[in-house]
C-alpha cells in the first residue's frame, strides 16, 4: 500500500529559496533510487503556498523515520511539524502484544507510523497538528502498556528536537521495571500459578474421595482466570481492532473444553500458553539486554578541567569544548579529541576493533576545534571506550546524547522496530491464515453429520485443530532472530538498519567499492608538482593549499598538509566563497579571481575554462604514472597540476578473498579518478573490474545496471558516495563512527574504519538469514504435522505441548545468533 507524505520545500530544507535549486533534484534523486519509493517530485507554489516535495512510498518497505534520516542528511529539518518518539515501555511481554500495539498507535489520528518490538522499544511517526506524545502515552496506557521513565539505553537520551528516548531528566540511577501487577514476573508467576491451581484441581479430582465436588471445579476457574489474563486481555484488543489473532484461537479453544466440561484439558492448554509466553518473553530479554548492555558501556561522571580547577560532574553535564581527564583503565565519558597524553584505547563497544588502538595528541588543537570531523582516527576518541595505561585529557566535540555510542544504541533499537521481507510476508500469511483455521474449525463442529459420532466429539476436535493451527512460532520467528542478528552485529561494531538489510546483505552476490578510503587507505600524499610554462612551484602551492584549506575532502586535506610542509611554512594568501563542484573538484576566489581545482575533465566544462595543452600533457604524464591528478587555475591562467598517490588499505586483499569464499561472486571498484589509476589500484587488491572516470551521477548509473542483473551493495565512505549507496541493494558505509552523514545515509554501518568487518557482517547476515529460513520452516511444519493429526484424534493436550515447545524451539534457535562467530 502506497502513502503519500507532503512536506513544505522551505520545512524540508530551510536555507533553500527555490524549488528549481540543485538541493532539492539531489535530494529527490536519492529519494527515488530507494527500494519503497513510487515517485518523489516537487508540487509547484500556488499563491500564498509554498512549494512542497511529495513523496509517494511503501511504509512497510521504507518507513518514515529512514525518509526523516535521508531527509536529514541532505541538511534538512523536519522535525518542527513530524514528531518522532522511540521509548522503551514495560508491559509488552511477547510479539503479538508488539503487534496489537503497533496496530492499535496506527488507528491513532495523527500517526503516520508506529511500531513495536517484543523487547519493549516503540516507535512512533506523527503530526505533531493532529496529535500529541501525551496522547499517545495516554493511548498506550489503555492497553497496561507504560513508558519507562529510565530504561537503560540512558546515552540515548539526546536533547534534539523530535528525538525523546524516555531518559530520567533528574539524571538518577534508578529503574523503574513495571511490568505488571507483581513485577516485572508477574506473566511468569502467573503462569505457574495457573499450573499449580490445574495441577490441584487434578489431583483433587483423581486422589480425593471425601472433598466437596465444587473444590475441583473452582480449582479450574482459578486456572482458567490466571492462565488466561494475559491471553483475554490480548483478545480483547485484537478484537477491538477488528483482528483474529492466535489469542482469540486459543480463548475460544479453552472456552470450548470448558463448555464440553474438560476443565483440566482447558486449564492445561492454558497453563501451556501463558508459561509459552512467559518463556518467550524471557529468552527475549536476552537479544534486549545484549543491546542495554551497550548502553551502559558509558561511564555516569567525569573529571572536568574548568578555570583552572579539577571536578567531577555527571556526563549529561558535559558541554563541546570541555577539557576531561581521563585516567588508566577507565572509561571514556565523551567523544573527543586527545590534547595530551599518549595511550592505547581499547575501541571495541563503539568500533568492535579486537585490537587496542595507538592515540597521539592533534598536532592543532584549534584546527581539530574549527573540523572535529577531520580529525584523525589516531587523535579521535569515542564515550565507552577503555583507556590503556597512560592518562589523557581529552576535548569534547559531541555531547553525551550525540556521541558515536549513544547514535548506535539508539539507531540499533530503531532497527527492532523496523520488519523484514520474511516478517511482512508471515503477517500477511497470518492475516489469512488465521480466518481460514476459524472456517476449518467451523466446519469440523459439524462432522458429526458426516461421521457417525456424538457432537461432543466434533466440537473436541474442532477445539483441539485451533489450538494445533495457531501460527504462534511462526509469529515469533522472524523478530526473534532480526532482534538477535542486529544485537550480535552492534557487539561486533555493526550497526545493521532493521530486518530488511540484514537479511538483503545475506542474499548478495555483487559488492562495488569505492576507491579512495574505502580500498585505499584515504590518506594520499602529493608526489608529483608540475607548474606550468612561466609559473613557480611555490605559487602552484600556495593558490592550491589556500582553497584546498577550506575543503574536507581527503585530496584536499592532503594537499593543504603536504603543500604547507614544501612551502616550509611561509605565509599563505587567503582564500574564500569555496563551492564544491562534487565529484570533479572545487572553486573558490582568491585575491579577487576565481580560482578552480579538479579533475581535467572539469574545465572545458560547466562554464570552467579549458585548460591549455602544457597542462593537458602534464595531466597525461600523471595519470600514466598512476597517479590522481588535480589541475589547478586562477582566472585566466594554468597554474599546473599536482599528483597524489594514495596507498592500498592493509588487509584489502585478504577481506575481497573472504568475500569471495562467502559467495560474493562479482566485486567491482568504482571510482571518480582517471581508469588507469582505478585499474592500479585494483591490481593490488586482487579485483578484476575496475571502472573509472565515473562521475557521481555515472556511479549511480554504473550501480542500477548491475542491479538489474544481480543483487549488488555499494561501500563507501556515506558522503560522496551517497547516491550511489541510495541505488544498490545495501548501501553499506565504512569507519560511520566519526561521521554523521554516514551514519544517517547508509543501510549497514561499519563504526571502524576498518574494511576487515565486511566479511563478518555478510557472513552474520548470512548465518541469521538461514537461522530464519529454519525457523520458518519449524514453524509451518509443525503445524502441517499438527492439524492432520489433531483431526484424526490427537488430544489438546499434546496438542499445546506441541505448539508450545516448537514457539520456544524457535526462539532458542534465534538466540544461538548471539554467540556468533565468524569462521
Amino acid at each position: 500500500m502506497t502513502d503519500k507524505l507532503s512536506l513544505d520545500i522551505p520545512l524540508v530544507l530551510p536555507n533553500i529559496l527555490s524549488e528549481a535549486d540543485a538541493c532539492v533534484q539531489r535530494l529527490i534523486n536519492e529519494l527515488q533510487a530507494r527500494a519503497g519509493v513510487e515517485k518523489a517530485h516537487v508540487k509547484s507554489a500556488q499563491g500564498s503556498a509554498p512549494a512542497q516535495l511529495c513523496i509517494h512510498y511503501d511504509a512497510a518497505v521504507l518507513p518514515l523515520s529512514r525518509i526523516r534520516e535521508l531527509v536529514r542528511a541532505a541538511g534538512a529539518g523536519i522535525s518542527a511539524r513530524f514528531g518522532h518518539v522511540q521509548w522503551q515501555v514495560d508491559g509488552i511481554s511477547h510479539q503479538r502484544r508488539a503487534d496489537t500495539l503497533s496496530e492499535r498507535l496506527r488507528t491513532v489520528p495523527g500517526v503516520i507510523e508506529a511500531s513495536a518490538s517484543a523487547s519493549g522499544e516503540v516507535l512512533v511517526e506523527f503530526d505533531r497538528e493532529a496529535t500529541s506524545e501525551q496522547h499517545l502515552l495516554d493511548t498506550m496506557s489503555q492497553m497496561g502498556i507504560t513508558r519507562k521513565e529510565n530504561p537503560s539505553a540512558r546515552p540515548a537520551g539526546h536533547g534534539s528536537p523530535g528525538h525523546q528516548h524516555g531518559t530520567d531528566e533528574e539524571g538518577g540511577d534508578h529503574k523503574h521495571e513495571h511490568g505488571g501487577l507483581l513485577g516485572p514476573n508477574t506473566e511468569m508467576i502467573f503462569a505457574l500459578s495457573c499450573g499449580a491451581m490445574m495441577g490441584l484441581g487434578v489431583a483433587i479430582e483423581k486422589f480425593s474421595t471425601n472433598t466437596p465436588s465444587w473444590l475441583p471445579l473452582a480449582c479450574y476457574i482459578l486456572a482458567y482466570l490466571l492462565g488466561g489474563f494475559y491471553t483475554l486481555r490480548e483478545a480483547i484488543d485484537n478484537l477491538r481492532l477488528k483482528r483474529f489473532e492466535i489469542d482469540t484461537l486459543m480463548l475460544v479453544a479453552a472456552a470450548g473444553a470448558a463448555a464440553l466440561g474438560s476443565w483440566a484439558e482447558g486449564a492445561l492448554l492454558l497453563f501451556l500458553f501463558s508459561l509459552g509466553h512467559a518463556l518467550e518473553h524471557y529468552a527475549m530479554g536476552r537479544a534486549k539486554r545484549a543491546i542495554e548492555a551497550l548502553a551502559e558501556l558509558a561511564p555516569d561522571t567525569a573529571t572536568v578541567r574548568r578555570l583552572g580547577r579539577t571536578e567531577e560532574i555527571r556526563v549529561e553535564d558535559l558541554v563541546i569544548g570541555d577539557n576531561v581527564l581521563v585516567r588508566p583503565n577507565e572509561r571514556l565519558p565523551a567523544d573527543g579529541f586527545l590534547l595530551m597524553g599518549y595511550s592505547s584505547v581499547n575501541q571495541a563497544p563503539v568500533t568492535g576493533e579486537s585490537i587496542p588502538v595507538d592515540k597521539r595528541p592533534v598536532p592543532d588543537a584549534t584546527l581539530a576545534r574549527a573540523k572535529p570531523d577531520t580529525v584523525d582516527a589516531a587523535s579521535r576518541v569515542f564515550a565507552g571506550t577503555i583507556n590503556g595505561g597512560g592518562a589523557i585529557e581529552i576535548e569534547v566535540t559531541r555531547k553525551s546524547g550525540d556521541s558515536a555510542l549513544a547514535r548506535v544504541v539508539k539507531m540499533v533499537s530503531e532497527a527492532e522496530t523496523r520488519k523484514s521481507p520474511t516478517q511482512r510476508f508471515t503477517d500477511k500469511f497470518e492475516r489469512v491464515f488465521v480466518p481460514a483455521v476459524l472456517l476449518l474449525a467451523f466446519i469440523l463442529l459439524f462432522a458429526w453429520v458426516v461421521v457417525d459420532e456424538p457432537f461432543r466429539d466434533s466440537f473436541y476436535r474442532a477445539m483441539a485443530v485451533l489450538v494445533a493451527a495457531s501460527p504462534c512460532a511462526l509469529a515469533i520467528a522472524t523478530p526473534s532472530a532480526v532482534l538477535s542478528g542486529i544485537a550480535r552485529a552492534a557487539r561486533g561494531g555493526i550497526l545493521i538498519k532493521g530486518g530488511a538489510p540484514l537479511e538483503e546483505l545475506g542474499s548478495l552476490n555483487a559488492m562495488a567499492f569505492d576507491k579512495t578510503g574505502t580500498l585505499t587507505e584515504g590518506r594520499p600524499r602529493i608526489t608529483d608538482v608540475l607548474p606550468a610554462e612561466g609559473v613557480s612551484e611555490d605559487e602552484l602551492l600556495s593558490v592550491a593549499v589556500a582553497v584546498e584549506s577550506l575543503s574536507d575532502h581527503p585530496l584536499a586535506a592532503a594537499i593543504a598538509r603536504d603543500g604547507r610542509e614544501r612551502l616550509g611554512g611561509r605565509d599563505l594568501p587567503v582564500a574564500s566563497k569555496l563551492e564544491n563542484l562534487i565529484g570533479r573538484g572545487v572553486s573558490a576566489e582568491l585575491d579577487g579571481e576565481p580560482v578552480w581545482i579538479g579533475k581535467a575533465e572539469m574545465f572545458g566544462a560547466l562554464d570552467v575554462p579549458a585548460l591549455g595543452a602544457s597542462t593537458r600533457n602534464a595531466i597525461d604524464q600523471l595519470r600514466e604514472a598512476g597517479r590522481t591528478s588535480m589541475a589547478v587555475r586562477k582566472g585566466s591562467r594554468d597554474l599546473g597540476a599536482v599528483g597524489l598517490l594514495d596507498t592500498p588499505r592493509e588487509g584489502a586483499r585478504e577481506t575481497l578473498q573472504q568475500l569471495r569464499e562467502l559467495g560474493i561472486t562479482r566485486m567491482i571498484m568504482i571510482s571518480g579518478d582517471h581508469t588507469n589509476v582505478a585499474q592500479a589500484v585494483a591490481k593490488d587488491v586482487g579485483l578484476d573490474e575496475a571502472w573509472g572516470n565515473l562521475m557521481p551521477e555515472d556511479k549511480v548509473e554504473a550501480i542500477r545496471k548491475i542491479r538489474e542483473q544481480t543483487k549488488v551493495a555499494m561501500v563507501g565512505d556515506g558522503v560522496n558516495d551517497a547516491p550511489a549507496m541510495a541505488n544498490a541493494t545495501v548501501g553499506i558505509a565504512m569507519g560511520a563512527a566519526g561521521s554523521d552523514v554516514a551514519l544517517e545515509t547508509a543501510d549497514v554501518a561499519l563504526m571502524s574504519d576498518n574494511l576487515r568487518t565486511l566479511p563478518f557482517a555478510v557472513g552474520l547476515s548470512r548465518h541469521t538469514k538461514s537461522v530464519i529460513r529454519q525457523n520458518v520452516f519449524v514453524s509451518l511444519g509443525i503445524v502441517a504435522i499438527l492439524v492432520p493429526a489433531t483431526i484424526m484424534g490427537l488430544g489438546i493436550g499434546a496438542a499445546v505441548a506441541v505448539h508450545e515447545g516448537s514457539t520456544l524451539l524457535v526462539v532458542v534457535n534465534a538466540l544461538r545468533l548471539l554467540a556468533y562467530r565468524q569462521a
